[in-house]
């Protein structure tokens, strides 16, 4: 099986659908992309409809993965982390290929329509013409079903490789505390520069950092 990316697919009704419920299946299986479960897809439907219509608009970028079958073993270079200062992946030292957004259909390891989906996230942009340099990621997951074949960090690496091609200098997060996803996400070459303590309320006395 080979994990295959698609950057800024069709928005089909049940790519929609797919979307929607890889959302709500990886926050039932305790997932942290912005809900608490239990949760039911009528629950997220408004959230993925509000992110979906951004990349609608062609303000922000949809990166989905499928798992297929494949004869043939991806090829996944490792990717260099240098530079990075603040908590935000610098990427403005590399040199950059001129790739026009529609030559980003289809990335290094392949493209295909079929599949299950696997793992999606966003590069969010603010509209800002002073930070119209970099993107925030947001809503990375791998659907539970997928969870431990290392998915994760190559998203991570293929949103990094969009970043690139998109002439992108920074990539910037945030994530839930207590949960782990701070290391992984440093492990991908990110830098904390920041904790807001208690932002996150997950129950009634419950509270995360941010």
């Amino acid at each position: 099986m080979a994990l295959e990316f698609t950057v800024d697919p069709e928005l089909t009704d049940e790519l929609r659908a797919e979307i929607v419920a890889c959302w709500t299946d990886v926050t039932n299986a305790g997932g942290s992309v912005g809900f608490v479960p239990p949760i039911t897809m009528d629950d997220v439907h408004p959230t993925a409809a509000r992110y979906l219509a951004g990349v609608a608009a062609g303000r922000d970028n949809l990166i989905i993965g499928r798992e297929v079958a494949s004869g043939d073993e991806a090829d996944h270079r490792e990717l260099e982390h240098g530079g990075i200062e603040h908590g935000e992946m610098e990427l403005s030292q590399i040199e950059h290929s001129q790739i026009k957004r529609s030559d980003m259909e289809h990335s290094e390891i392949g493209h295909t329509t079929s599949g299950r989906l696997a793992a999606l996230a966003f590069l969010t942009d603010e509209q800002s013409r002073l930070t119209e340099h970099w993107r925030t990621v947001k809503k990375v997951m791998v659907h539970p079903d997928f969870q431990g074949r290392g998915y994760g960090t190559l998203l991570m690496a293929e949103l990094e490789r969009v970043a690139r091609a998109m002439g992108l200098a920074l990539l910037a997060l945030d994530c839930r505390g207590g949960t782990g996803n701070d290391e992984f996400y440093k492990k991908c070459g990110y830098v904390e520069y920041g904790r807001l303590p208690g932002a996150l309320r997950i129950g009634a006395d419950e509270y995360r950092d941010r």
